[in-house]
C-alpha cells in the first residue's frame, strides 16, 4: 500500500502526494539511451554531408543510396536524449541536497569527457590523420566544457548538446533541488519554464535564448513531466506537462529540420517523419515511466547504458578516422565499414568506461561531496 502525505497551504489541503517510489534500475531506459546514441551515429556516418564525406571518399548518398534518407532522421536522437535526461535528472535530484546533486552530475560527465577531449586532440594531431585539430589553447578551454558560449573551436562536435544539458542542470538545481524537490515545486518549474521559453521566443532576446533554450526546453520539461507520471500515473498535471511539451517540441523539431523545399539538402525529411521520431521519444520514455517495459530487465542493458555516454562523445570524430581506414585503406564495403566503425566505437567506449569512468567517477564524486 502506497504511503500518502498531505500538505496544506493557507489551510487548504492539496492533492495527496505519493511518497517517492522505491527506485530500481530502469534497464529499459539504459537500452533507450543506446538506441538514441546509435541514431545519432547513423546520422553522423551516413545521414549528412560535411567532413564524413572525406572519410568515405564520396558523399554518403552514394554509399547508402536508400538508407541515407532514413539515417538523416538520426539527428533527432538528441531530442530523445533530452527527454531521457529530463526524466533521469528529476529522478536523481529528488530528495538530494544541492552539493550531492552537483557532485553526482559533475562526476558523471567529466571523467569520460576529459578523456575524450584528450584522445580526439591527440589522434587529430597525428600526421597521417587529415582532419584539422584545434589549437592547444582552444583544446585547454575545451576541458572546461564552456567552449560553446566562449566561441572557442570545439574538439568534440557533439559537445554542443552537453552545453544544453549543463544549462538544464543549472536551472533544475536552482529552481528545484536547492529549495527542495516536491511535486508542487516541480510542476511550477515546468509551467514557469514553458511560459518563459515561449515569451523568450517572442521577445528575440539573445540572453534569454541562451538561458531558457526555447527550442530544447520542451524535451527536458517533457522528461520531467514523465518522471511525475512515473511517481503517479493518475497525475493529471503531469500528463498535461507531457502533452504540452510534446506539442511544442515537435513544432521546434519540424521548424529546425524540415527541409523539403531546399534543393541542396542532403536528404529531404518529411514533417510526418520528424513528428513520428519525436513521438517515439516521448512514447518510449512514457512506456518506461508507466512500467510497461519492466520485462526488459536484462543485465546487458545496464552495460549498454554505461557505454552510451563515452560512445556518444567519441563516435563522430574518431569514427571518421575508422571509416577512412576501413573503407579507403582496406577497401571494405560500405555496410561492413559502417557496422565495424560502430563496433569499434563501442569497444572504445567500453575501454573508457572500464579504465576511466569506473575508477575516476566515484573518486571525483566523493571528493566533491566532501569539499566545503
Amino acid at each position: 500500500m502506497t504511503t500518502l502525505t498531505v500538505r496544506e497551504v493557507s489551510g487548504t489541503p492539496l492533492r495527496p502526494e505519493p511518497a517517492a517510489p522505491r527506485e530500481t534500475r530502469l534497464r529499459a531506459l539504459d537500452g533507450l539511451r543506446l538506441v538514441a546514441a546509435l541514431m545519432v551515429a547513423a546520422y553522423h556516418y551516413g545521414g549528412r554531408g560535411g567532413d564524413v564525406t572525406a572519410a568515405w571518399g564520396s558523399s554518403p548518398k552514394s554509399q547508402f543510396p536508400t538508407l541515407h534518407q532514413y539515417f538523416s532522421y538520426g539527428c533527432l536522437g538528441v531530442q530523445v536524449f533530452f527527454v531521457i535526461s529530463g526524466f533521469v535528472i528529476c529522478m536523481s535530484g529528488w530528495g538530494r541536497p544541492l552539493k550531492s546533486f552537483f557532485a553526482s552530475r559533475a562526476s558523471r560527465l567529466l571523467p569520460a569527457y576529459w578523456a575524450a577531449v584528450v584522445l580526439v586532440t591527440a589522434v587529430f594531431a597525428l600526421p597521417m590523420v587529415a582532419y584539422r585539430t584545434v589549437s592547444p589553447s582552444d583544446a585547454l578551454v575545451n576541458m572546461t566544457m564552456l567552449q560553446q558560449p566562449l566561441g572557442v573551436d570545439r574538439v568534440l562536435g557533439v559537445c554542443w548538446t552537453l552545453w544544453a544539458e549543463v544549462r538544464f542542470y543549472a536551472l533544475f538545481a536552482l529552481c528545484v533541488v536547492l529549495p527542495g524537490a516536491s511535486r508542487r515545486r516541480v510542476i511550477l518549474f515546468c509551467a514557469g519554464w514553458t511560459l518563459a521559453a515561449a515569451i523568450t521566443q517572442a521577445a528575440h532576446q539573445p540572453l534569454l535564448d541562451v538561458v531558457l533554450m526555447p527550442e530544447y526546453a520542451p524535451f527536458f520539461i517533457g522528461g520531467v513531466g514523465l518522471y511525475l507520471v512515473h511517481r503517479d500515473r493518475r497525475d493529471v498535471y503531469a500528463w498535461g506537462i507531457v502533452g504540452v511539451s510534446f506539442l511544442i517540441g515537435q513544432h521546434y523539431a519540424v521548424r529546425g529540420l524540415w527541409n523539403a523545399t531546399d534543393p541542396g539538402a542532403f536528404a529531404h525529411r518529411t514533417t510526418l517523419g520528424i513528428v513520428a521520431v519525436v513521438a517515439f521519444g516521448f512514447l518510449a520514455v512514457a512506456a518506461i515511466a508507466l512500467g510497461w517495459l519492466h520485462w526488459a530487465n536484462w543485465r546487458w542493458l545496464t552495460v549498454a547504458g554505461a557505454l552510451t555516454y563515452p560512445f556518444y562523445l567519441v563516435h563522430e570524430h574518431l569514427g571518421w578516422v575508422v571509416i577512412h581506414a576501413l573503407h579507403i585503406g582496406l577497401g571494405l564495403p560500405s555496410a561492413a565499414t559502417f557496422a565495424l566503425s560502430v563496433a569499434a566505437m563501442l569497444l572504445l567506449a567500453w575501454l573508457l568506461n572500464r579504465y576511466v569512468e569506473k575508477p575516476l567517477t566515484p573518486k571525483l564524486r566523493s571528493a566533491l561531496a566532501k569539499a566545503r
